[in-house]
């Protein structure tokens, strides 16, 4: 008899229709082009076409430097919790008894404890692969913002190509690095599968609903296409 119920199986391919589902929606479908991503997306090209026409590019390396830290912090943020998995796993007898005494919802089959421990660590070290990619690409992408010659040794279309490439390693960095938080956000629901298969179900519908609003219903989306709040400006006019 396996430790995996149909309700548990169910769930999990839940999980995965709902993960990955939501990767190709705001990654591959035509859809994608109306996503908060993709606006960012165009802001990246936009930003690396302006620095090229800057004389002082300090602003540029610092702006660098700070997406180039946030992804270490969230790959070491990954690997902490990956290792923190193992230490579930060794630690797997001794939190079935605690939640069985304390009548906890957790499940008391040491098999099934562990599957849902490997694949929490199976999520955190896709986010892993994910930010470490992306922290390799947003090197990548400053070494070539640093190869975007000056206005005094190349013409004006070399250096615009030379920006373009630097643009495209931006825009494909922030795309591994979003997939790396998506796995993050998702862990979150997966963490309801201990709680038990329809509280797993219920949380990853949570993550994906919360997750696809940010992409399509957003204030920061309205932020970014239009830059104009209703609200925001009647309060500024008020206080002329």
């Amino acid at each position: 008899m396996h430790a995996l119920s149909d309700l548990d199986i169910a769930a999990a391919l839940w999980f995965l229709v709902a993960w990955f589902g939501f990767n190709l929606i705001v990654d591959v479908t035509s859809l994608r082009h109306k996503t908060l991503s993709s606006a960012m997306d165009d802001y990246r090209r936009e930003w690396m076409l302006s620095m090229c026409e800057r004389e002082v590019r300090i602003m540029d390396t610092a702006i660098m430097s700070g997406l180039q830290q946030g992804t270490a912090f969230f790959a070491s943020t990954a690997l902490l919790a990956i290792g923190g998995g193992f230490a579930l796993l060794e630690a797997t007898d001794r939190i079935v008894q605690i939640a069985g005494d304390l009548s906890i919802p957790v499940e008391s089959s040491r098999a099934l404890w562990e599957i849902k421990v490997l694949g929490l660590m199976l999520v955190f070290a896709y986010g892993f692969f994910k930010f470490g990619w992306a922290y390799r690409l947003f090197n990548y992408a400053s070494i070539v913002m640093g190869a975007v010659p000056e206005h005094d040794r190349a013409n004006k279309e070399d250096i615009r190509k030379m920006a373009r490439k630097a643009a495209e390693l931006n825009v494909l960095a922030g795309r591994h690095f979003n997939r790396g938080q998506r796995a993050l956000f998702f862990a979150i629901g997966f963490l309801g599968w201990f709680a038990g298969p329809f509280v797993f179900a219920a949380c990853t519908l949570a993550v994906l609903l919360v997750l696809l609003r940010r992409q399509f219903a957003s204030r920061a989306r309205a932020a970014v296409l239009s830059g104009q709040y209703p609200s925001l400006l009647s309060s500024d006019k008020s206080g002329e």
